[in-house]
């Protein structure tokens, strides 16, 4: 199994180290040919708007966007989960808009609003670590949308489909519970 990770700007580094803590091949996704002969893509945190620049100066958002509409497993941490969001609050512009929710940027507020907290995050687990950095959250989810995680109301971990994402940062923390069962979908997808 091979997994890609958007290699921006971001952690992108720490979901490669987790994914290969967890013997998984990964590799840094800069370029189109680095899509070939892959079978998941991480868009990790960091800035949502650089990231959506980026992959249009770089000439990826159009493979990019072709995996995901394929059914390639997709995970989006963060500014992950604000560039696979069809909707973005108080924004006309969005990034590749493939899944049907509507998300918050800062949400929680600037860098004094990051926390962190232990949650549950239905099949993934129970006591979950979560790093909360200028985190967005979900405001709204289409009908076909499970969300997975709240916390304070907020909703913080959602599936459409080849689809996961999250408010937090798992790859900042030491559990991979959250990678393990991104790895689980692209195996069920094989």
């Amino acid at each position: 199994m091979r997994i890609g990770v958007l290699a921006m700007q971001g952690a992108y580094k720490e979901h490669i180290n987790i994914l290969r803590q967890l013997g998984i091949e990964a590799i840094d996704l800069r370029y189109k040919e680095e899509f070939e002969n892959i079978e998941g893509i991480i868009i990790p945190g960091g800035e949502s708007t650089s990231i959506g620049k980026l992959i249009k100066i770089l000439d990826i958002y159009d493979v990019l966007k072709d995996k995901v509409l394929e059914g390639m497993p997709i995970l989006g941490t963060c500014a992950g989960m604000i560039v696979l969001a069809k909707k973005i609050h108080n924004q006309e512009n969005t990034h590749i808009a493939t899944m049907d929710i509507e998300v918050i940027r800062n949400g929680y507020g600037r860098q004094l609003g990051s926390f962190n907290t232990n949650e549950s995050v239905r099949y993934i687990g129970e006591n979950i670590p979560m790093v909360f950095i200028r985190a967005p959250y979900i405001k709204s989810v289409g009908k076909d949308v499970e969300i997975l995680s709240v916390v304070d109301d907020k909703i913080v971990a959602a599936k459409q489909d080849n689809m996961l994402v999250t408010s937090f940062h798992p790859e900042l923390t030491n559990n991979t519970n959250v990678h393990e069962y991104f790895v689980k979908m692209i195996k069920d997808r094989q």
